[in-house]
């Protein structure tokens, strides 16, 4: 399936029914007070998070969305039905923007969570409404008013607990598919990875983290160089980001700072971020060059993704870092 994380539709919600001038017709009862319902109300459109998509693909085929109006008022003070309302289904992690304000009108987490996007025109009052001991007979109804009309920006960000960021081919989408049940595409050549790709990893304590991995980053991708700035905001959520290079790299210091400058001038709060440098690959060294960073904070693990070597020390910093993280800070949301 094809991973589209922008999207652009338009919503209207259904105009308010009319409402209704009649008067009361028995028998005997030559002039009947007025008995002229209220028009219905138009129907919401409301956007839903369900967790079972993935993408904003469907959005692709279909981009105006329209709720029923309501129906108009009738006599014997009947009023008129409500117009049914038109529900979105969006992907957990959906950021829901009013395009002619620029305002962002929800960001969309959890599972079921709802906004209405565009309320429906309220009903118009039918004559029984406007009766008075000095107006016994009106002869006046209202119109139902207008439904709202917006034009929305729906951008998706991944929801993750840990991201894998790095240049292309150091070995990413091998890492997510031995941690978990993911299955990326995996070759050895650059940008294999053309969309964000998310895992499940299990720990043995029963518990479980989300994981994902997103295209490879080269110098400039702050600026939208290579796939940049397209799949970096994937990332902005994640709780911790595991920083992976290449063993056979000749600078490995160089490509570490380099990788930190990409993610610093993207984002200053998400460089910020808990952080752990993976250095993968090292089932092609004879002997594996160790790296120095200037923070002594920042956990240092030495792997091979492809034969598994040092992937339990991993997942250990891993499941550490995140227990720290969930003590110290309510969860992410931004």
């Amino acid at each position: 399936m094809p991973f589209i994380d922008y999207a652009e539709i338009s919503v209207k919600a259904g105009n308010g029914g009319k409402g209704c001038v009649s008067f009361r017709r028995e028998k005997y009862v030559p002039k009947g007070g007025p008995d002229g319902g209220d028009g219905g109300d138009g129907g919401d459109v409301i956007i839903q998070v369900d967790p079972q998509i993935a993408t904003l693909l469907d959005f692709k085929y279909k981009r105006h969305y329209k709720a029923e109006n309501g129906r108009p008022g009738e006599g014997a003070l009947r009023h008129g039905k409500r117009g049914r309302d038109v529900l979105i289904k969006v992907p957990p992690g959906t950021i829901v923007r009013d395009m002619e304000s620029g305002r962002i009108v929800a960001d969309l987490i959890k599972k079921g969570q709802t906004v209405i996007v565009a309320r429906g025109g309220k009903g118009g009052k039918g004559n029984a409404s406007f009766k008075s001991p000095t107006l016994q007979s009106p002869r006046k109804s209202e119109p139902g008013t207008k439904g709202e009309q917006k034009k929305l920006s729906l951008e998706l960000k991944l929801l993750a607990d840990v991201g894998i960021v790095g240049e292309p081919n150091v070995g990413k989408s091998t890492l997510l598919a031995k941690l978990s049940s993911a299955k990326p595409k995996i070759a050895n050549y650059p940008f294999t990875t053309l969309s964000p790709n998310l895992g499940i990893v299990k720990l043995k304590d029963h518990q479980s983290f989300i994981l994902a991995d997103i295209p490879g980053l080269i110098e400039g991708a702050h600026r939208g160089k290579g796939l940049g700035i397209k799949f970096l905001k994937h990332i902005q959520r994640t709780r911790l980001l595991l920083y992976l290079l290449d063993a056979t790299s000749e600078d490995i210091h160089k490509k570490y700072q380099t990788l930190s400058r990409e993610i610093k001038f993207f984002d200053p709060v998400l460089f910020k971020r808990p952080k752990v440098v993976v250095i993968n690959k090292i089932d092609l060294l004879s002997r594996v060059k160790k790296i120095r960073i200037s923070d002594d904070r920042i956990p240092i693990c030495y792997i091979s993704a492809l034969t598994g070597e040092g992937l339990e020390g991993l997942l250990k910093i891993i499941r550490s870092k995140l227990k720290e993280i969930k003590q110290q800070t309510e969860p992410l949301e931004g």
